[in-house]
């Protein structure tokens, strides 16, 4: 905004989200020609079939996007109905890809010299559909001409590619504190061993992209790291169980929202790990911290920003208690500057692989 001199500005999303099914249809066909020779009902293929194209995601998915694609103001690729509406696309979507894993499948086992082409025709007919509902985007590496008015009314115009566009952004963000070359996801598994690096089996969007891969700490080390960033003035990306606890209303989460030894007569007695191995609960949204509440050092309460638009909690915004966090939060991403070097340093391990259908590979 500052270079540009603009009151307001906005990225994009659709043209990320554009390049996301792209990626993920690519990289769910792959993942079933690895799998061609397990049985179609095993976990894992089935796994894969469940939600290829889903709306979810992770860092390293994003970062992986905006590497390889750019990206574009706002105003050079819009929203349209399907952008804002995904469901019917991806239902389609899915559909295709389902019917195109079991020809693949059948080719691995008869003629694998065929695939190879095949794969290629099956995401060609996937890029047309996506095309058709979200419009053709900027192409990455072509020059795009941007006009736009000043914060002072003078008429100003850009010429950029999408990626040329990333870069100029990563740069001016790499001035200040914050770096998005330097992210990294911070997670709170209890049920696996703290200071070790986490991957999921077959998780990812981008074919030989950057690895999803999480940096498991305690809460203390998550909520320093945290309020570190939100200090330095930037919002946190955080991925939590939002349907617990909270009122979509008033726009409170808060695990005392309602008290069920009053009402029911007993207690809910599960720690967040039995949460995570009896399927209570995941990693099911992300949504953005922009502030926080401190006393004596601790923090009480956090200011949340929400995508679901102005209809839901204080205009989109929520108040979250510690509790909560410490309960139902699952991951912030931080800039590397705000962890000490020894959990910098577990990026350097050989990461323990959970399996794809894990609580931790659930997309938020």
């Amino acid at each position: 905004m500052k270079k540009h001199n603009l009151k307001e500005f906005e990225l994009s999303q659709a043209y990320l989200f554009y390049w996301d099914k792209i990626e993920k249809a690519n990289w769910f066909m792959e993942k079933i020609i690895e799998t061609a020779d397990e049985d179609l009902s095993s976990r894992l293929v089935q796994k894969l079939l469940e939600d290829p194209v889903t709306d979810g995601g992770q860092w390293d998915m994003v970062a992986n996007l905006v590497g390889k694609y750019g990206l574009v103001p706002h105003d050079l690729y819009p929203d349209n109905f399907s952008a804002q509406n995904s469901a019917k696309m991806n239902w389609l979507v899915t559909v295709k890809l389902r019917e195109h894993a079991l020809t693949l499948r059948r080719l691995a086992q008869s003629q694998p010299e065929r695939l190879a082409t095949q794969k290629d025709e099956c995401l060609k007919e996937i890029h047309s559909l996506v095309t058709i509902m979200l419009g053709p985007p900027p192409s990455p590496k072509e020059t795009f001409h941007w006009e736009y008015h000043d914060a002072d009314g003078k008429f100003r115009e850009v010429y950029d590619s999408p990626q040329g566009f990333a870069r100029q952004a990563s740069v001016q963000l790499a001035r200040g504190d914050v770096d998005p070359r330097r992210m990294l996801s911070l997670v709170n598994d209890p049920r696996n061993e703290y200071g070790r690096l986490l991957t999921v089996d077959k998780l990812g969007n981008v074919v030989g992209g950057r690895p999803i891969t999480y940096i498991n700490m305690d809460m203390k080390t998550i909520k320093a790291a945290a309020i570190a960033m939100l200090r330095a003035g930037h919002p946190v990306f955080f991925g939590c169980d939002v349907g617990k606890f909270y009122d979509a209303k008033l726009g409170v989460m808060d695990p005392w929202l309602l008290d069920i030894k009053l009402g029911f007569n007993t207690t809910l007695r599960m720690d967040k790990a039995q949460r995570l191995n009896t399927g209570e609960s995941s990693m099911t949204h992300a949504m953005v911290l922009t502030g926080v509440h401190v006393e004596k050092g601790q923090p009480v309460r956090w200011r949340v920003q929400n995508s679901w638009g102005e209809t839901v909690g204080d205009k989109g915004w929520f108040v979250m208690a510690d509790k909560w966090m410490d309960e139902f939060t699952y991951q912030v991403v931080v800039d590397s500057r705000f962890v000490s070097k020894e959990v910098r340093d577990i990026l350097n391990q050989e990461p323990a692989v959970l399996p794809r259908w894990d609580p931790m590979g659930v997309l938020a």
